[in-house]
């Protein structure tokens, strides 16, 4: 057994309201082989939820805890924004990293987000070759290279 349990998969949680660009993350993540457990939430509730294990996220076997989130900024009741600075404040959650994953390309939002913690700010590919490339990068880049700290939840 390794760091990241059993497998020595590293989970990746994605916290976008949009269906059409979760089922197009997930598509274009299994086109790049990507191998590691996906797991997705609409809103920044679900996504403290998730993180927190309340709920329906309490079994571990069905959400397991993710090594990396990525985060969209503008969803509904709580959005990325707001998620971001729960996370990054809270003692348990603040090592866990983040990626935003955004359509937005206003100065603001990058400027904030880094302020809150955010590990990194990219932004949205608009075509589905360009989401192709982008987790092929996320994938060498976060999971092949970097060590990301293990959190429990």
């Amino acid at each position: 057994m390794n760091k990241f349990g059993l497998t020595g998969k590293k989970s990746i949680l994605i916290a976008d309201d949009d269906a059409d660009d979760r089922e197009m993350l997930k598509a274009a993540f299994e086109e790049s082989e990507v191998k590691q457990p996906l797991c997705f939430v609409e809103n920044g509730e679900e996504l403290l939820l998730f993180l927190k294990r309340k709920g329906k996220y309490a079994d571990d076997l069905k959400y397991p805890f993710p090594h990396i989130v990525l985060l969209d900024l503008n969803m509904p009741k709580k959005d990325g924004r707001e998620a971001l600075h729960e996370i990054k404040t809270d003692k348990a959650l603040k090592t866990l990293p983040v990626v935003v994953l955004t359509t937005s390309t206003e100065e603001k939002d990058i400027l904030k987000t880094y302020e809150l913690g955010v590990n990194s700010y990219v932004i949205k590919p608009v075509t589905y070759k360009g989401l192709v490339e982008f987790t092929r990068v996320f994938q060498r880049y976060w999971l092949d290279i970097s060590e990301l700290p293990y959190i429990t939840g």
